[in-house]
């Protein structure tokens, strides 16, 4: 319960003058960037844990006997790291533990004040102030430092990083191609957001992220292909998501036969109400929607996918660009999975309704 809820003379607007009222809107921006990037990135970690599941249960039915497996031990958590304890940070962390959810133990944080993070100490979070360490220790990496700690902190982790380590990057001003210079990886993903001018707050002042994101109207208003609350998320994005499962997948040597079967049950496994009365109509992924025709003729039958370079998804069209730019279908398969990820069902008298085209 917030005790100054009804005390306006200690409300943050109170001291404001009326001429300066009008850059309020800044803080309320402020506030939808935050929950829009906790749930892009809580989303992209329920996706990575779901597909990690499946494989380890592949795998498993493969090899019952020896236990012989790519990946680590199925009962073993998929570890997150956060590089950055600020307001994003915490706000990041509570929506992984909560949300996705994981383990306290799977979680660490890197920050030059662990002792700020009491809280999230007591729920079992290490935190410290060694990022090299972090990041030799998780399969996935946030960064949420500012923008002029960033090169010092690619040098200290550069080293450290694993092929298959998934850097994931909230540093706003710092460009993909420049990012891969400085940590000398290919295997990172960074949301890229445009406030429109007629931004609208729907954010809620008074809840926390975790809480937002379960306001059926907040959350749709997260969805990427809707520009609802004003704040816009670039769909390269999500192309990057999608080529991101295709090298776990590569990562753990599964056949490209199989990865099709692996990426319908990860994406297209919730459907909209017409859908499920025809699911002839369904869409159904192709190797050619990811890669080219040629590479297909001359792809072996047990040969796994190449390794994808995930900032050349992001910059650069691909042949899976188009077949989602087009598809309406596949687009309205991924709101309500997205919606559905966090327990909130779609219908027909709540539906998520694209307001215009999302930034290219």
């Amino acid at each position: 319960m917030d005790m100054l809820k009804d005390l306006e003379s200690l409300q943050f607007e109170h001291g404001i003058s009326e001429e300066d009222r009008t850059w309020l809107y800044l803080q309320h921006r402020s506030r939808g960037l935050t929950i829009t990037a906790c749930a892009h990135a809580t989303f992209f970690c329920k996706l990575y844990c779901n597909l990690r599941k499946s494989l380890h249960e592949n795998q498993s039915s493969r090899c019952p006997s020896t236990g012989s497996l790519d990946l680590d031990a199925p009962d073993e958590e998929l570890k997150m790291g956060i590089i950055g304890g600020g307001h994003l940070g915490k706000q990041l962390a509570d929506a992984l533990l909560q949300l996705v959810p994981i383990p306290a133990e799977s979680l660490r944080i890197s920050t030059r004040r662990p002792e700020a993070l009491d809280e999230l100490q007591k729920l079992g979070v290490q935190c410290f102030y060694h990022n090299s360490y972090l990041v030799g220790w998780a399969d996935m990496i946030f960064l949420c430092c500012l923008p002029s700690q960033l090169p010092n902190i690619c040098l200290e982790i550069q080293t450290s990083l694993k092929k298959t380590c998934i850097v994931y990057s909230f540093v706003a001003t710092t460009p993909l191609p420049r990012l891969k210079l400085l940590l000398n990886h290919t295997n990172i993903l960074r949301p890229q957001y445009h406030c429109v001018q007629n931004f609208v707050n729907i954010w809620g002042a008074n809840k926390k992220i975790t809480a937002a994101l379960q306001d059926p109207v907040i959350l749709q208003a997260t969805c990427p292909y809707s520009p609802a609350g004003g704040i816009i998320l670039n769909i390269k994005w999500l192309e990057g998501v999608f080529y991101a499962a295709l090298n776990i997948c590569t990562a753990s040597n599964v056949a490209h036969s199989q990865v099709l079967q692996f990426l319908n049950e990860l994406f297209l496994s919730v459907h909209f109400e017409d859908c499920e009365k025809d699911t002839a109509s369904c869409p159904k992924f192709q190797l050619t929607n990811f890669v080219s025709k040629t590479y297909v003729k001359n792809l072996s039958q047990n040969r796994p996918l190449p390794w994808f370079d995930l900032i050349a998804t992001q910059v650069k069209e691909t042949p899976f660009s188009q077949h989602l730019s087009a598809s309406t279908v596949l687009q309205d398969h991924l709101t309500h999975l997205y919606c559905n990820s966090f327990g909130i069902s779609l219908t027909k008298e709540q539906p998520v309704v694209s307001m215009g085209s999302p930034s290219q």
